[in-house]
């Protein structure tokens, strides 16, 4: 059933759903008052690449070798940000003994080297256990590990798929 989509088609649906995900963040953001945590954060950041890989791939309709690299690049990318809100979901679930409001994303990476500020962001700030939006019973980062999850899955696919135009030979 899935076959008949063109990798273009599948790559720009791709970066709508990304788009559409990072909209509704930013909905969530600004009028329901729900602030991002630095996890938060750098999975928007793994969205938003995701999204635009997906539009790059969608404009240039490749074939091929270049289709399973694009696919490949949103399949680092959704597993990357799929690790970031896992890890939320477990700080979520069994959250630190001692709650410490540490410092935003922003500083830590104005303030320290990447190799020090990455795992200073993975340790979890306080505020990256706090759940503060739940829908059907899922968090954000519950439901952001579902969207990545489905990102992974749809790059698996595009990456395992035959070319449209070698079916038509058989």
């Amino acid at each position: 059933m899935f076959a008949r989509f063109s990798p273009r088609a599948v790559f720009l649906a791709i970066f709508v759903y990304c788009a559409g995900l990072i909209g509704f963040g930013l909905l969530l953001q600004y009028f329901k008052d729900v602030m991002p945590c630095p996890m938060c954060v750098m999975q928007r950041y793994a969205f938003v690449g995701v999204g635009l890989v997906g539009l790059l791939a969608g404009l240039h309709n490749s074939t091929g070798v270049m289709r399973r690299i694009y696919a490949f690049i949103i399949l680092a990318g959704a597993l990357t940000g799929g690790g970031i809100a896992a890890r939320q979901t477990w700080l979520q679930h069994f959250p630190p003994q001692q709650t410490v409001c540490g410092p935003d994303l922003s500083y830590m990476l104005n303030s320290f080297p990447l190799g020090e500020a990455l795992p200073m962001l993975f340790q979890g700030a306080g505020d990256c256990s706090i759940v503060d939006w739940t829908f059907l019973g899922l968090s954000i980062a519950e439901w952001s590990l579902l969207n990545f999850a489905l990102l992974a899955v749809i790059a698996l696919w595009q990456l395992r798929r035959r070319n449209p135009e070698r079916r038509h030979f058989r």
